[in-house]
């Protein structure tokens, strides 16, 4: 039997205030940006978030990801030791110009050495020797990478190599790097503060953190900066301020210079612009689903959690919400059953997605209302 997708438009919740004006609305330099609070899941700003780019050295991140899992599931340990190959010596090494560690040439240097040079110094060489250590090769680890991006829910990052330098077969959007850095926080908190060590030193040679906003009083505590020929100055970053988390991705800047000041100026925006609203407590009743061939012919949504979002403070814009679930729902339908999603806007933004569960258990009806049921089927989709 078809199935197909409904959608109902459920409320409308006005927040407009007395003497609210007019939200002039944000502009940024970035051609493509993406920022997002942390514990509802609101997007702030968002602005070509599903571009396909090069992601340089963002790529580091995913290949973070993969040696995280690999120390949390026991593969390797964080004394596991790795040989500096030729390879990784003079594509990502001292010889090759690029970020490096200056990992020496056929030494051997431990996996808690080489993820410090890639979060703080986003060391090329570290990436290589690491792939190959973990994989034989450096391709092999990049197929191991885009693997385990679908494997966490990043549908549109393909991987060619562990550094990000150039390559064909490098490819991500800045809504897979915000979901990849969330990821990052959420899984790993071992580990997530290498992020934000200020310098390292190996082979005698100290350099400070890369990341330029570290320092500027924004609660910055990570991720990576990045730049490709193709779509400019990146940076993907994660600040925590006044017990608010934002995640921000940023590419198609101009210079360094600028990626740092458009960055700053997101944040700032993000962080003193915004206010929570609450807009349904746990286990209240959001709104229904119709149930075919039950005993009852709809069952009540609802959130485990507190359905909550970040709204612009001088925004009297209204909020709308809409159930989204696969019709038809048919019975039997069991208690906590996840269903759909509650897709939360203003005006035509999304700005969040709450999956929904149902509130109750409905039995299968007998016969009558079966055939009940399966006849209004047919005549809703004839009409």
């Amino acid at each position: 039997m078809r199935t197909c997708f409904a959608v109902l438009a459920l409320f409308f919740l006005s927040f407009s205030m007395a003497h609210a004006q007019e939200n002039p609305g944000f502009e940024t330099k970035a051609g493509r940006v993406l920022l997002i609070e942390d514990s509802t899941g609101t997007v702030l700003l968002s602005k070509g978030q599903d571009e396909a780019i090069p992601p340089a050295s963002l790529a580091k991140l995913m290949t973070l990801e993969v040696v995280f899992d690999a120390l949390r599931r026991g593969e390797i340990r964080l004394d596991t030791s790795y040989p500096v190959s030729e390879h990784a010596w003079r594509t990502g090494g001292a010889p090759s110009r690029t970020s490096t560690m200056f990992a020496a040439l056929k030494s051997v240097i431990r996996v808690e050495d080489l993820l410090k040079g890639i979060a703080v110094q986003m060391a090329n060489d570290g990436c290589i020797i690491l792939a190959e250590g973990m994989a034989g090769s450096e391709q092999s680890f990049a197929a191991r990478m885009t693997a385990r991006a679908r494997e966490i829910g990043l549908k549109n990052s393909t991987f060619a190599n562990a550094t990000g330098l150039p390559h064909p077969g490098n490819r991500t959007t800045l809504a897979d790097m915000v979901a990849l850095s969330r990821h990052l926080y959420k899984t790993y908190p071992q580990y997530y503060g290498l992020f934000a060590q200020t310098e390292f030193e190996w082979n005698k040679i100290l350099q400070r953190n890369r990341n330029p906003l570290l320092t500027l009083s924004l609660g910055v505590d990570g991720l990576t900066t990045g730049f490709a020929d193709e779509s400019g100055f990146a940076i993907v970053a994660s600040a925590e301020k006044n017990g608010v988390r934002l995640f921000l991705a940023m590419s198609g800047l101009a210079a360094d210079k600028e990626r740092t000041e458009e960055a700053v100026r997101v944040l700032q925006w993000g962080q003193t612009a915004f206010e929570r609203r609450t807009l349904f407590q746990p286990g209240e009743t959001i709104g229904a689903a119709s149930v075919y061939g039950g005993t009852q012919s709809s069952i009540g949504l609802t959130s485990p959690n507190p359905v909550e979002v970040f709204v612009p403070v001088n925004n009297p814009d209204r909020l709308t919400a809409r159930i989204v679930y696969r019709w038809p729902l048919r019975a039997p339908v069991v208690q906590d059953q996840p269903v759909g999603e509650l897709r939360i806007l203003a005006g035509e933004r999304l700005l969040s997605k709450v999956p929904l569960i149902t509130t109750a258990a409905v039995e299968k009806g007998t016969l009558r209302q079966q055939a009940w049921d399966a006849l209004i089927e047919l005549l809703f989709f004839w009409l």
